[in-house]
């Protein structure tokens, strides 16, 4: 039968082409251009709410419709989701909105400290949706400026100053005057920035300075002062700072990560090896059998590895709140879908307390494969008998039941499951 083309079908035919033919790095340039200009128009009724009530709004949809007429201007032309942030935790309750409220309900506190020492030129909001290799956020900043970042921007404050030099007299000017504050990122960078401009000898008096103040408990200003150590190549006074720790806190696993690193610049292998395992008990487990589970799946029925052994399965611990998880949902389901016919699975062990929210984003995102929830978060049973410490986890077995890797993740989980399937899987 010969197909029939109407004057609708063949206008639609025309606009798909010409869209056609502007190229994905045009189309991205147009992208940012249209997300800056809402960035600033966002910044004008962000700064008159302020005026007019004396605060920040608490979400940016309490600019609409009074101070921001357009909702339009919520919504980033990247954002394939049509309004939702990178980040699920900074979610707008109110309505579809694609940009980081660092002034929101979750982060007000924290990030009204940080404003104290990195003053105006910090993030007020974030736009995630345009990461390439030039740039992984686009900014507004307090002051109404935007400028292109890194994701932590903290780690390279020079991003939101412009240049080395006011970088670092505006974080000596903070240090000055707020000596106790929690924000403490900020010494580290000014380290680096220091060695970076040959001024190596202030370097070593703020270090000097620092572990006067630094107070025997005070376990995140061990690794603040450790950052700034190996920032100067002093590794052995690094691994005297850090064997100090492990006997204050024999079971933090964040101290045997730094031991790890220490021992592998001295040469010391075994010693690195050590304390890897230590870090990372499922380690071990790579190449043997994964202890099963039993448990009950979010529908009410009995779940266990067992039941898939002679599939190749992917065992995702993953929660709706963590935004590297939701990050990674769209390749796991492309995975999903070119090997479930072949012998591969998943099963989602959920670290979520809320089922509501659990479920709505499985029947919004279309999920189709398992899940476990028991609404425990990480006390959850599952994770606690693999000891989930951080997520994603993506833990991927083989047909026999043995652990392949406990970091499939991005482009690899393709090449791992398809060569799993073929039998060709090495741990």
């Amino acid at each position: 039968m010969r197909a029939i083309l109407t004057v609708g079908t063949v206008l639609s035919l025309l606009v798909s082409f010409a869209y056609a033919e502007v190229s994905a790095p045009e189309q991205s340039d147009k992208n940012i251009e249209i997300c800056t200009q809402n960035l600033l128009v966002i910044g004008k009724a962000i700064h008159a709410y302020e005026k007019e009530n004396g605060d920040f709004p608490v979400w940016l949809s309490d600019l609409h419709t009074k101070h921001l007429a357009d909702g339009n201007a919520l919504i980033c032309p990247s954002d394939k989701e049509g309004g939702k942030p990178i980040f699920t935790q900074s979610t707008d309750p109110e309505m579809p909105v694609s940009y980081s409220y660092e002034l929101n309900p979750r982060y007000r506190e924290w990030k009204t400290e940080q404003r104290k020492v990195y003053g105006d030129a910090m993030p007020l909001v974030r736009c995630r949706h345009h990461a390439n290799d030039d740039f992984e956020v686009l900014n507004l900043s307090f002051s109404s400026k935007v400028y292109r970042s890194s994701n932590l921007w903290e780690y390279k404050p020079e991003e939101i100053y412009g240049s080395v030099e006011e970088t670092i007299a505006t974080l000596a000017a903070g240090i000055q005057q707020h000596p106790d504050s929690e924000n403490l990122v900020y010494y580290p960078a000014l380290v680096r920035l220091y060695i970076q401009v040959e001024r190596e000898v202030d370097a070593e008096n703020l270090i000097n300075r620092y572990k006067e103040t630094l107070k025997p408990d005070n376990i995140r200003g061990h690794f603040v002062l450790g950052d700034m150590l190996e920032l100067m190549h002093r590794d052995e006074d690094m691994l005297q700072l850090f064997t100090k720790l492990e006997e204050q806190s024999p079971e933090n696993r964040s101290v045997f990560r730094k031991l790890v690193e220490i021992h592998e610049r001295l040469g010391n292998a075994e010693l690195a090896n050590e304390y890897r395992l230590k870090a990372d008990p499922t380690l071990a487990l790579i190449g043997k059998t994964v202890p099963d589970f039993s448990a009950i799946d979010l529908d009410g029925n009995p779940i266990s590895l067992a039941q898939y052994r002679g599939k190749v399965v992917l065992l995702d611990f993953w929660a709706v709140w963590c935004g590297p998880c939701i990050a990674e949902m769209p390749t796991v389901k492309a995975v999903y879908n070119s090997y479930k016919d072949e012998g591969f699975d998943i099963i989602g062990i959920s670290l979520d307390t809320d089922e509501d929210r659990l479920r709505d984003y499985l029947k919004e995102n279309d999920i189709p494969w398992r899940q476990v929830f028991s609404g425990e978060g990480w006390k959850s049973p599952v994770a606690q008998q693999y000891s989930i410490r951080a997520i994603p986890a993506p833990w991927l077995i083989d047909k026999d039941g043995t652990l392949i890797t406990h970091q499939a993740r991005g482009e690899k989980l393709e090449r791992l499951v398809a060569e799993a399937l073929k039998g060709k899987s090495a741990n």
